[in-house]
């Protein structure tokens, strides 16, 4: 690795560390503190169970095939980010700096990706796909999951960044193979 791009990473690293600080610091906050581990806990999957029956009851025989994408979607997220997570074993950033404030438990060890970003990327994707109409609800539901994950505590910046480029990417790949 070049002398430049190893400062260019210090950089980004140290960049990246600051923000999830002063994000973490907003969780001293009671209603925004209640609020995001709200979020975060319907963004373990509660929620996105939920959606998915609503949408076979809903819709019947034409919602089996969008749950079926959401599914497979969910389930390629999965192993990605548990491979990931395994590979790469960056530490939570509360494990490695004092002065970030976590509020919750982790499902796991690791850090990066975010799995609650990614699953929400690709489940919003995917049902945005069949249904634009929920959209409305789906987009900001999945930014603020996203943002849960830093105000919590729990993640980088970068890896709820990640997460999002994933879930995304599997779900268009998933789309454009159902097409």
């Amino acid at each position: 690795m070049t002398k430049q791009l190893q400062n260019y990473l210090s950089r980004m690293h140290a960049l990246d560390s600051a923000v999830c600080v002063t994000v973490s610091h907003s969780n001293q906050y009671r209603l925004i503190r209640d609020w995001f581990r709200l979020i975060s806990r319907l963004g373990d999957g509660v929620f996105w169970y939920g959606l998915m029956l609503a949408i076979v009851v809903t819709q019947q025989s034409e919602g089996i095939m969008p749950v079926l994408h959401m599914i497979a979607a969910g389930l390629t997220g999965t192993f990605v980010y548990k491979w990931l997570k395994q590979k790469t074993h960056r530490p939570r950033p509360f494990q490695v700096r004092q002065d970030v404030w976590v509020v919750g438990k982790p499902l796991d060890h690791f850090s990066f990706p975010s799995g609650h970003t990614l699953h929400a990327v690709a489940f919003s994707v995917v049902a945005i796909h069949y249904y634009p109409e929920l959209s409305i609800v789906l987009i900001p539901f999945t930014i603020m999951v996203a943002m849960s994950r830093v105000i919590l505590g729990l993640h980088y910046p970068s890896d709820v960044l990640a997460g999002l480029t994933i879930g995304y990417g599997i779900a268009q790949s998933y789309l454009m193979a159902f097409a």
